[in-house]
């Protein structure tokens, strides 16, 4: 109608539709509308004052302020509810009406404007389902047949009488250039549409097949945690009996070893705990807004305590007292993101953050290879990993995690080597208690 490559994740699907391929539709038969409301006009005015063949000008000049008074009217109730099938077919008939008024008053069956019906059924054939469509096609033959019979023939001056053949001609070429200027316009972006639609669709049948795995694989992890208790709870009892031992009391070195495995036993007793407690909790209930920046250090911290031996650098300095909604999920996630990147780089990782006036970019930095492209392609998928199969889940856990508080997560290669994984977030409005 008339920098280096960045991938996404979480990102909305489409650019949401929020009112729908119909609607959007809709708008394209209204901006078609204005251009005839604007091309009759001309039309109407050059024909009777330039070219002096007298029209019914009364009437026809009505035809044209009806049609600009629907679009006011259309676009009014466009605002305010979804568009239907029906009410573009209806849509539909009122332009092929009104275009039948003007061509009865102005020549009926021998006005070569009489093609722009085809742009009418194209247009149905698109938008309309299948009865829809066969209606509009009787109805739009029906009125070609009445002008046919019943349309007023135009009254040429004399002096134009010798021209009429070459006057028609030109009309014809010229509805036929605008016919096919129209069909060109509008039938695109009615298709840009259509496939917007259907990327929309697949996205919401992806993100479903992505909850139905986080389903699965939190269906598993309590299963797999309470089979874990007993055995973990067995090792605690014999750790503690071991450390009685005079032979190991009597050796620090045994002694400190055994410390240590204890001390491992607790953190996978914990780890447990955290399991079962996220699984049986409703979605949001431990998400509250906290100041970014002590989230982010308490979090670099706990996880320092987990992989000793890979430094992490931690850059803060331009949070200020941003917020942000927060809880186990993200912490997890973020631990996520850095396990990986300890993973490619064990020399070293850093995470950092900064913010705008609407988001918060958390980024895990590491000095590995960076990422290929496929995998950048597949960022944030399931099971998409170089590590091989049944690997990637982090990423995909980090992913949802960031959908779920409505932001998006985001890799990239650095341009001095090493990748980068950032989870951008909407800020959080703390309230004046929580300052």
């Amino acid at each position: 109608m008339a920098t280096p490559p960045l991938a996404l994740a979480g990102t909305a699907p489409a650019g949401p539709l929020a009112d729908g391929a119909a609607a959007e539709n809709m708008r394209q038969l209204i901006q078609l509308r204005w251009i005839a409301v604007a091309g009759q006009l001309f039309t109407i005015l050059t024909v009777d004052l330039v070219l002096g063949v007298p029209l019914a000008l009364a009437p026809m000049l009505g035809v044209v302020a009806l049609l600009a008074f629907a679009n006011f009217v259309s676009a009014a109730l466009l605002a305010r509810h979804r568009v239907t099938n029906i009410e573009l077919l209806l849509a539909l008939f009122f332009d092929v009406g009104s275009l039948t008024a003007q061509l009865w008053l102005s020549g009926g069956a021998s006005n070569p404007f009489i093609s722009l019906y085809l742009l009418q059924v194209v247009l149905g054939a698109i938008l309309l389902e299948s009865w829809s469509v066969w209606v509009l096609v009787v109805v739009t033959a029906l009125c070609y047949a009445a002008l046919g019979l019943w349309g007023r023939a135009l009254r040429y001056p004399a002096d134009l009488v010798p021209l009429v053949g070459d006057l028609n001609a030109l009309g014809a070429w010229i509805s036929f250039a605008l016919t096919g200027v129209l069909l060109a316009m509008f039938v695109t972006r009615i298709s840009r549409n259509l496939r917007a639609r259907d990327a929309y669709v697949a996205a919401l049948r992806q993100r479903a097949a992505e909850e139905d795995g986080i389903v699965r694989m939190g269906l598993f992890a309590s299963g797999a945690a309470h089979e874990l208790g007993t055995p973990l709870a067995s090792l605690s009892v014999i750790l503690s009996d071991w450390r009685r031992l005079p032979r190991i009391a009597a050796d620090p070195e045994l002694a400190g070893e055994v410390d240590e495995m204890q001390a491992e036993v607790q953190r996978c007793k914990a780890i447990v705990t955290d399991v079962l407690h996220s699984a049986g909790e409703p979605r949001g209930e431990a998400m509250e807004s906290v100041v970014a920046r002590d989230f982010l250090i308490d979090t670099a911290e706990e996880w320092r305590t987990t992989q000793p031996s890979v430094p992490c650098a931690v850059t803060l300095d331009t949070l200020d007292d941003a917020a942000v909604v927060a809880g186990p999920a993200l912490r997890q996630a973020i631990w996520n993101l850095l396990d990986n990147a300890a993973e490619a780089s064990p020399t070293g990782v850093a995470i950092a953050a900064t913010h705008d006036l609407e988001e918060l970019a958390i980024a895990v930095t590491d000095r590995g290879t960076g990422f290929a492209p496929a995998q950048l392609a597949t960022v944030g998928k399931l099971y998409q990993s170089s590590k091989g199969a049944g690997h990637g889940v982090g990423l995909f856990l980090a992913s949802n995690v960031a959908r779920r508080l409505g932001g998006r997560l985001e890799a990239r290669n650095r341009a001095g080597g090493g990748g980068e994984v950032r989870l951008v977030l909407p800020l959080a409005i703390r309230s004046r208690s929580d300052r």
